[in-house]
């Protein structure tokens, strides 16, 4: 399986979940998923941003997390039903409304990870991406609205398909078949995926372990583990063999990962 070039040069990898918000900056109001997020990761040298997809009222991708404005503004208001022009008054005092055509052409050096939260944002991130796809991985809880933004991305002519990570149907099947001993079909699962990006437990279940490791790398399949924000925890998990951290403090996982005598991309 050739390395998509997303995952180039080798790993481990700090990817700043939701963009970089520095204790100082949230003390001056600086939210997840803003501009001023996205810029600080990048200033901070890191290569890799995640972030969040959902479709405003007049059809604009916007990088928010939640479907509605309850927790970052006090609105109850769903992303879908406000306005562009709203969202950017009543982000400008929170580092900043960014679209995901702004992100892709602002940081060019940015490396999206953009998990799909709308069905209806699907086809309009593959279809903006489509020029971006060497740098970008497309994901989703939903596998639906995975496939639907990959496949609009073939559709609007990408040169070769965005980087991808299952969702949470994929991970269960694939967690299944490993438990029953299905090697064939833990491989089919696996394929044409790039990275398996999943949290370490849910809820009763270990989903990383050291044979879901093999399993991923034995099809040329990285795994990232989010979202981790504990530098012992960081440590052990990069131990243990994954390929890639998540995590609220990307300036802190770059400075550990480095001093481990690698060097984070």
């Amino acid at each position: 399986m050739t390395r998509h070039p997303y995952l180039s040069p080798d790993a481990p990898r700090v990817l700043a979940h939701r963009g970089l918000v520095t204790p100082d900056a949230a003390r001056h109001g600086v939210v997840e998923n803003s501009f001023a997020a996205v810029a600080e990761a990048h200033a901070a040298g890191l290569a890799y941003v995640e972030s969040d997809c959902h479709l405003t009222a007049d059809g604009e991708v916007v990088l928010f997390h939640d479907d509605d404005l309850r927790r970052v503004a006090d609105d109850p208001r769903a992303i879908a039903d406000v306005r562009l022009h709203e969202l950017e008054e009543i982000m400008s005092d929170r580092g900043g409304l960014i679209t995901l055509a702004q992100a892709l052409d602002a940081f060019p050096e940015v490396r999206f990870n953009l998990d799909v939260k709308a069905a209806a944002a699907a086809e309009h991130v593959g279809r903006l991406v489509a020029p971006h796809a060497a740098r970008v991985l497309v994901t989703s809880f939903s596998d639906e609205r995975r496939h639907a933004a990959l496949s609009a991305a073939a559709a609007a002519g990408a040169a070769l398909a965005p980087a991808t990570s299952p969702g949470s149907s994929t991970v269960v099947k694939l967690l299944a078949a490993r438990a029953l001993g299905a090697k064939k079909r833990v491989r089919r699962l696996l394929a044409d995926l790039d990275a398996l990006q999943v949290p370490e437990r849910q809820g009763p279940v270990q989903v990383v372990t050291d044979g879901l490791i093999r399993d991923a790398h034995a099809a040329g399949v990285e795994v990232h583990v989010w979202t981790v924000n504990d530098e012992v925890d960081m440590q052990r998990l990069l131990d243990l063999g994954v390929d890639g951290l998540v995590t609220d403090r990307a300036d802190v996982a770059v400075a550990m990962v480095n001093g481990r005598g690698t060097t984070a991309v």
